[in-house]
């Protein structure tokens, strides 16, 4: 793909003066939308909001946070702003595992922006309507699904909404279906792999060339070994159910950090703690507002995924920022003695040893009063039974570990298949402690 082949270039490599006046005249309309909505009515009356209080860009800081507890709160619909009964025309939801589920109302515009959204991150990566995409997640209330078929039929692709799982029928679909992009979160595209590997088939014989992965957070490292097991190049994307779903942020051909979309979404990084603005290139919580979406429109809300504005100007030739990976959510970080750690610290060490597989665990526990953390994670097939062997990799990745964690886990080296496999989001941590 030519690096000058852009979707919509009037937008893509807008000036970024442009790009601010755009962002300033939506977020005003946005303010006086979002009026409307029960719980932004309230809020705005208690703290004198009215659209006339933006200003500027940097007026934003003025505007309260909202949260998931806030949407769970007025659940189902005391954020909807718009006139539901005549012009909504979608709900979608998150999992809600604990607790009432956030809820997100759709108009047709803003099915429509989503959808060109997803069509313009599709299109950066090299993705045409000459293409067949496989969309190998979840349908449903989950917006993974209907997010990329929109996008992809938006770009005029041939569409194989696969669904989530059957890794057997993913294969035989790309196989007979000559797929060329394949959606799939980085969990599952390592178990395709894996099943590639069982039938005797080498995806590199495939027609398959492209993949985008997303939706759990993952390392560089899984990343490349991704592509070197697929034979294909993988592309990372962002996107949450509350700020419609994928499409929000992409890689482009670079792979050198996310493009946020930010005609449709004004980005701040803050401090976890104090909320204030972090300095841009330094790690702090995203927290968003949506710039053109009518029905249902949020402010400011805080994602509790931890990232980093990327500084400087990408040599695709795109002016919207860059962030860089999520490194984790600031609720997904757990304390052991003393010591704050991700799940993705972990991960980093292990994806760097051939004899592991891709599935680990980490479960915490208290013994004798003590918290204690155990890292358990699969051998690969080319793994020795040689005792002496495994001890000596044991130890080497125990150190490793140590280095970067500041604490010292215990290790179990377990048999393939032998950790439980998701089809969803991987779960990597067990917290059984006594005082969690």
């Amino acid at each position: 793909m030519s690096t000058q082949s852009y979707w919509e270039e009037e937008i893509e490599i807008m000036s970024r003066e442009e790009l601010q006046q755009l962002q300033l005249q939506r977020l005003r309309k946005t303010v006086a939308m979002a009026a409307h909505a029960p719980f932004y009515k309230e809020v705005f009356t208690k703290q004198h909001i009215t659209e006339n209080t933006i200003q500027s860009i940097d007026d934003i800081r003025q505007l309260p946070f909202t949260t998931k507890a806030d949407m769970r709160a007025h659940y189902p619909f005391g954020l909807v702003a718009g006139d539901m009964k005549a012009d909504g025309v979608r709900i979608h939801s998150s999992s809600g595992t604990t607790g009432n589920p956030t809820v997100i109302v759709h108009s047709q515009h803003d099915l429509d922006s989503w959808a060109n959204l997803v069509a313009r991150c599709l299109y950066m990566v090299g993705i045409r309507k000459t293409d067949v995409f496989q969309n190998s997640s979840g349908y449903g209330m989950f917006t993974g699904g209907l997010g990329f078929q929109y996008g992809a039929e938006r770009l005029g692709a041939l569409t194989v909404p696969a669904a989530a799982g059957n890794s057997k029928r993913q294969i035989k679909f790309i196989t007979d279906f000559q797929s060329t992009a394949l959606h799939a979160i980085p969990s599952y595209a390592i178990r395709l792999a894996e099943v590639f590997q069982e039938e005797g088939i080498d995806p590199a014989s495939t027609s398959l060339k492209t993949l985008v992965i997303g939706a759990e957070p993952h390392t560089d490292e899984q990343r490349r070994k991704i592509e070197k097991m697929l034979g294909v190049k993988a592309y990372n994307s962002f996107g949450m159910t509350e700020m419609n779903g994928p499409g929000v942020a992409f890689e482009c051909t670079e792979q050198n950090g996310m493009h946020f979309w930010e005609d449709c979404f004004l980005v701040e990084i803050i401090d976890p703690e104090t909320g204030d603005p972090m300095p841009e290139g330094e790690i702090g919580e995203l927290v968003l507002t949506t710039l053109d979406r009518e029905m249902m429109p949020l402010i400011r809300y805080r994602t509790r995924d931890l990232t980093r504005i990327l500084p400087g100007q990408c040599p695709c030739g795109r002016t919207h920022l860059r962030i860089d990976r999520i490194k984790g959510r600031s609720d997904d970080m757990f304390i052991i003695k003393g010591v704050n750690i991700f799940p993705m610290q972990v991960e980093k060490i292990l994806v760097q040893f051939p004899q592991l597989g891709s599935n680990y665990l980490i479960t915490l526990e208290t013994i004798n009063n003590q918290d204690e953390m155990i890292v358990e994670v699969e051998l690969s097939d080319l793994s020795t039974d040689n005792y002496i062997e495994l001890e000596r990799i044991r130890k080497s990745i125990t150190h490793q570990l140590k280095d970067e964690i500041l604490v010292t886990p215990k290790l179990k080296l377990v048999k393939k298949g032998s950790l439980p496999q998701s089809e969803g989001k991987a779960v990597r941590v067990n917290d059984l402690r006594d005082n969690k």
